[in-house]
């Protein structure tokens, strides 16, 4: 019987970096992030700690890579919302499948957004890296811009203030402060709010049409 590693290896190296990601991440959520070791990684998969440190080239790396692999598979998320023909409503669902891709990954979005791994501070490289994740965002902000559903601002900001709403509401969830019979209620609800301040005309709906 192949181990994961070898199973792995069959389809290439890209398989083989997702393998490992993905046991590193199942044993900082099951055992602690003192059980990420490259010995303890490369034993789970049926490897050896070689193959780690050349992928990798240590620990700090491996913490780097599943940072950035974190935001690549956020981005992911976000670019599978179809564009829709209200502008506002394809923010709105973007905004829906970020929850969703947080509370799917709860590891990842630990490592990205909680310290989950201790010592570890994202190179300038990787937070650049974590920055294209947002573009989806800010693309549909200058959309309702442009289409007058906004008031003339700048993309960037506001993207980055819905961000943080949603950031914030998605973490007290996460963390179990929000209830799961509330806590899409009060999601929506205070993206809502937030994107209404923006409103070219305050008494513009927002709903998802």
């Amino acid at each position: 019987m192949n181990t994961p590693y070898q199973d792995a290896q069959s389809v290439g190296q890209a398989a083989v970096r997702t393998t490992i990601l993905d046991h590193a991440i199942d044993l900082l959520v099951t055992e602690g992030p003192a059980a990420l070791t490259m010995r303890r990684i490369a034993t789970g998969i049926g490897a050896s700690t070689k193959v780690l440190y050349t992928m990798f080239g240590g620990k700090e790396g491996l913490a780097d890579a599943l940072y950035r692999e974190g935001f690549a598979r956020l981005r992911r998320a976000q670019q599978q919302v179809q564009g829709a023909g209200n502008p506002l409503a394809h923010l709105n669902d973007l905004a829906t499948a970020y929850r969703a891709h947080a509370l799917a990954e709860p590891a990842y979005y630990r490592v990205m957004f909680e310290q989950a791994i201790p010592g570890y501070r994202p190179s300038p490289d990787a937070l650049s890296a974590a920055e294209t994740a947002f573009d989806a965002s800010v693309t549909a902000v200058q959309a309702c811009i442009d289409s007058r559903v906004f008031r003339p601002g700048d993309a960037y900001e506001i993207s980055k203030l819905l961000w943080a709403a949603a950031h914030g509401a998605v973490s007290l969830e996460i963390a179990g402060h929000f209830p799961p019979e509330t806590a899409a209620h009060r999601y929506d609800t205070l993206m809502t709010a937030l994107g209404q301040s923006f409103l070219a005309e305050q008494g513009q709906s927002s709903d998802k049409d």
